[in-house]
């Protein structure tokens, strides 16, 4: 008998601007399939009967939340982003604590640009972290042969990739563990790329959960590309 979904928290970092997709607006309002980006990411929770609250982290002047569909639905709860995404993410669990959170909550962390997330990754992960002593994120072992390139542009080895694996989103920590591990990190200027990157620097280890390398974060053009491909839209 499969064992119950805790409940959770959703936080989507989605201040940022996606400069790489050289586009008139941020990446997660590009048109897939009729709707934009982060619809689909947001769609990929609300459905769930674990959520119990749903925070999207949007730049103070954002002028394009509005005119979506979802801008309105009492679901999701807007709150400003920050500077960097650690900061965003920071910010939304400051409101999910001051808005009846506890402390010992799951709360997941998912890129607004990663809008592919299977239902079944979601609930692999809810189901393999839910007695978990520190939480995991879902990422993919590495494929390809890696090389480490020397100063003159050559490689000067290759990387055994047997142990490196490729973070992905959905995130999944206690809701105070990783607001002290976040604001500690942020006060010390620590570089923080992603949530687990967090809890390593407070030295605790996050587990990885294995998930579908289809779990795409939409990064450069070709990206978007192959999403509509994917979903057959060509919007």
């Amino acid at each position: 008998m499969t064992a119950p979904h805790p409940d959770f928290h959703v936080v989507l970092p989605a201040a940022g601007i996606g400069s790489r997709m050289r586009a008139d607006r941020p990446k997660q309002y590009l048109q897939v399939s009729g709707r934009s980006i982060l619809e689909h990411t947001l769609n990929c929770f609300l459905g769930h009967p674990g959520l119990r609250s749903l925070v999207v982290c949007l730049a103070q002047d954002d002028p394009f939340w509005p005119h979506l569909g979802c801008a309105d639905d009492p679901r999701i709860q807007r709150v400003d982003g920050g500077r960097e995404r650690a900061d965003s993410v920071l910010n939304g669990l400051h409101y999910l604590l001051g808005n009846g959170a506890r402390l010992d909550d799951w709360v997941l962390v998912h890129d607004a640009a990663r809008p592919n997330l299977a239902r079944s990754d979601l609930d692999h992960l809810l189901e393999e972290l839910a007695d978990d002593p520190v939480g995991g994120l879902l990422a993919v072992p590495v494929r390809d042969t890696l090389k480490r390139m020397g100063a003159d542009g050559r490689v000067s080895e290759t990387v055994d990739r047997t142990p490196i694996w490729q973070a992905y989103t959905p995130q999944m920590f206690r809701l105070g563990m990783l607001r002290d591990s976040l604001a500690a990190a942020l006060a010390a200027g620590v570089p923080i790329t992603d949530e687990a990157s967090a809890l390593e620097w407070a030295g605790l280890s996050a587990r990885l959960i294995e998930g579908r390398a289809d779990n795409l974060k939409v990064t450069r053009p070709e990206d978007l590309d192959w999403l509509r491909q994917l979903w057959g839209g060509m919007s």
